[in-house]
């Protein structure tokens, strides 16, 4: 199982070896690296020197600053900004999804883009969002997205919203997402010094449904990687695109 991929598509061709199944839970796509501020679609645009200056206000919550400082990059693209970044996350894409073993089962990310997905998801890659699976005898519910945040990242929805999805899935044994639930111990980035958003519907179903695992992404550096929300066992499954290795669910 793996999440946080961010572009690491050398490491995403043996993450399921040896496994039933590949789980992914999103954000494929590869903006900025916090870590590298040299990678990325916005450094290939604007160098990395202007990624050190965005990350910087960014990492300081001087986000309206790094709003504007990015728009006046964008403004030297010219009109077809929204072409330049679906080019290159389609090349993001290609070389993501042709990674994938099968079988693969995945959701969306916060940085990713679902409408593209369909493209490049071949018959071994099963997509879910809102929805359940059975994966080896045990019954799987998918919620993929984030949640709306000042980071305004490309696939955020309402509360409300994710709150309808995660009431989709229903009582499952294992629930993946890719944010996590609403706990400050989960939430807390400690590299970016920030609390991400997490979802009280998710904490919420959690405590109702009693999953016997509650599995997740979104923060690369939390406080807490796992911990227990009652019955069930609430684990980060890992920034994939830092560590290369993939966390396995046994039975």
């Amino acid at each position: 199982m793996v999440s946080d991929v961010h572009g690491n598509a050398r490491d995403l061709a043996a993450a399921g070896e040896g496994a039933d199944a590949l789980i992914c839970l999103g954000d494929l796509v590869l903006f900025l690296d916090y870590a590298d501020h040299s990678r990325g679609i916005f450094p290939e645009l604007f160098g990395a020197e202007n990624a050190d200056r965005i990350v910087e206000l960014r990492t300081a919550r001087r986000y309206e600053e790094a709003r504007a400082f990015g728009a006046r990059l964008w403004s030297g693209v010219g009109p077809d900004r929204a072409a330049v970044i679906e080019q290159a996350v389609r090349k993001q894409y290609a070389e993501m999804f042709a990674a994938f073993p099968t079988p693969t089962y995945a959701t969306y990310g916060n940085v990713d883009v679902p409408p593209l997905w369909p493209e490049y998801a071949g018959p071994g890659t099963t997509v879910l969002d809102g929805e359940r699976v059975e994966i080896g005898g045990r019954t799987f519910g998918f919620v993929g997205g984030g949640l709306k945040s000042p980071m305004r990242t490309p696939y955020e929805i309402s509360d409300e919203e994710y709150a309808a999805k995660i009431d989709a899935v229903g009582e499952v044994d294992v629930l993946c997402t890719h944010i996590p639930p609403e706990v400050p111990e989960l939430v807390y980035d400690t590299v970016a010094r920030r609390f991400e958003r997490g979802s009280r519907a998710l904490l919420d179903a959690i405590r109702r449904t009693r999953p016997r695992y509650a599995l997740f992404g979104h923060v690369h550096q939390p406080l807490v990687r796992r911990m227990r929300i009652g019955a069930t066992e609430c684990v980060n499954v890992g920034h994939f695109a830092g560590t290369g290795k993939p966390w396995a669910l046994e039975w």
